[in-house]
């Protein structure tokens, strides 16, 4: 017996060396994290107020298309014009399905592929909150006196659309997302032309109008009109990633930026449960909205497979090396570790959108009496597919959790595939590294898995290399305002964010 302890001692022992090894020999990324603050912003009043102009124009996308107003996206174009007339005037500039905007700055050598800028003019509503008196310029109909009205939506400290500047910050509906980043983009340009700094090869912005509900009629026609001219770009940049402010992350000390390279797919079903319908004085054993709840519970305890992709694996290789010790351990022998590195990961809503196709339980409808059993119960189970995951594993996944139950399963919204993910060894994404730190030189740099939908999925038909990045630096209260109340951009995220997109404009051949 002793001698058996001995040996399961000495395998115990050569086991924790092997880890140890494998843990400080492990090749985490050296992140050459700079000193100093970077690039200073420099006052630009002009490039403020044309921002703030911007937000004041309601480009809401909601609903279907054929409900959009689109009067204030006419508005919108105009604005644009008439506050970058160098850009109009300087580029080739074209309209893709009325109102998706193209702009094409010519380089010096043609015989390059281009490099593309997106954004986005259309934002999501600003909520439903009641209104109360506060600062927002709104005048009143014509057979009352022309005088400045103030109100402004409930939990935001300035209206909505007021554009108004104030405490360092530009406040309203899209100043992240992402009027910021499109004027970012104009301003960048027009200062190219401006100091007549020709790049040497062609540089496009493309803005679509629909990106917040599907990109259908904007991004998507956009990147069709780009196939139909035989068009290959060397790069395409958009959203999808920030800058998390250091101790935002737990456990890292430093500011992140993260580089969305693929994006996550979707898929929203709507089931149908069938069931006896009838009065509650006389319910069956089994009703619908019981045998719903059943599905549900499946779906809940029985999601997808979690898994730790290529890029997943590149993200923590990337910022391995500055986590806690038993980070490192579970990462370096994942040979060993791997199921409790993932069980680890589970367990928090941000890590393990990260390694599984997500399950989210988001609407529901039955009865409308207390006293009333419906016949049919109706769900929505949401999806966001990890790349490696396929709309038809989704499909399949359903199928299991539905079996025995007299079900109709409806695909709802826009149904798509994970993206496609692009590569970290080109120029492009270097270009990045480098535009970071341009601005925060002490910051990591990584790639990352994009959970929300972009318009940049739209155009791997006219680009292997699309990533997804805004160069803003921000905590996680400012993170939370997208799509929520009280949206702002900071003055130094966007003069910062300007000089980032000069800055890759500028050097992209260099």
């Amino acid at each position: 017996m002793k001698k058996v302890l001995l040996i399961i001692l000495g395998i115990l022992i050569i086991l924790v060396a092997v880890l140890l090894i494998k843990t400080y020999t492990y090749p985490f990324k050296k992140n050459n994290m700079g000193t100093g603050e970077g690039w200073k912003p420099v006052k630009n009043d002009s490039a403020v107020m044309h921002l703030s102009g911007g937000i004041k124009i309601p480009t809401v996308s909601t609903g279907s298309l054929g409900e959009f107003n689109y009067e204030p996206f006419a508005r919108f174009k105009e604005y644009l014009k008439t506050t970058y007339p160098l850009v109009f005037q300087h580029t080739e500039n074209v309209e893709v399905n009325q109102y998706g905007l193209v702009f094409r700055l010519k380089g010096n050598n043609p015989s390059l592929e281009p490099v593309l800028f997106l954004s986005h003019m259309d934002v999501v509503p600003p909520g439903d909150a009641d209104i109360k008196n506060k600062e927002e310029n709104i005048f009143r109909p014509e057979d009352q006196p022309l005088e400045p009205v103030t109100k402004v939506a409930e939990d935001w400290d300035f209206a909505p659309f007021s554009g108004a500047v104030a405490n360092g910050r530009i406040y309203g509906r899209g100043a992240i997302d992402m009027k910021g980043m499109l004027f970012s983009l104009m301003e960048s340009m027009n200062n190219l032309i401006k100091n007549k700094q020709i790049p040497q090869r062609d540089i496009y912005l493309a803005f679509g109008f629909d990106e917040e509900v599907g990109g259908k009629k904007g991004a998507t026609q956009i990147a069709d009109y780009f196939k139909k001219k035989g068009l290959k770009f060397d790069a395409v940049y958009d959203e999808g990633g920030l800058i998390m402010r250091k101790g935002n992350v737990a456990g890292i000390d430093s500011d992140i930026a993260v580089v969305g390279c693929a994006e996550k797919g979707f898929l929203s079903a709507k089931i149908k449960v069938k069931g006896l319908g009838g009065h509650s004085s006389m319910p069956p054993m089994e009703s619908a909205i019981g045998k719903a709840a059943v599905i549900m519970q499946r779906l809940e305890d029985h999601q997808m497979k979690p898994t730790i992709t290529p890029l997943i694996k590149e993200f923590f290789d990337n910022i391995g090396g500055t986590m806690p010790f038993t980070s490192r351990l579970a990462i370096a022998n994942q040979w060993l570790l791997k199921p409790m590195l993932l069980s680890k990961l589970t367990k928090t809503n941000t890590t393990n959108a990260l390694v599984r196709t997500t399950t989210a339980l988001t609407m529901m409808k039955g009865s409308d009496g207390t006293n009333v059993l419906a016949p049919e119960v109706e769900f929505v189970v949401n999806f966001r597919l990890l790349p490696g995951n396929t709309v038809k594993d989704v499909r399949e996944h359903i199928a299991k959790a539905t079996k025995g139950f007299d079900v109709e399963v409806e695909e709802i919204d826009n149904t798509r595939e994970a993206s496609a993910i692009s590569p970290t060894n080109t120029k492009a994404f270097k270009l990045i590294e480098a535009g970071v730190k341009e601005i925060y030189p002490a910051a990591i740099v990584t790639p990352y898995l994009t959970m929300a939908g972009t318009d940049a999925a739209r155009y791997e038909i006219v680009s292997k290399n699309v990533y997804r990045f805004m160069p803003i630096k921000i905590n996680r209260f400012e993170q939370q305002s997208l799509h929520s109340t009280n949206e702002y951009l900071s003055i130094e995220n966007y003069l910062k964010m300007i000089h980032y997109f000069e800055y890759m404009m500028r050097n992209y051949d260099k």
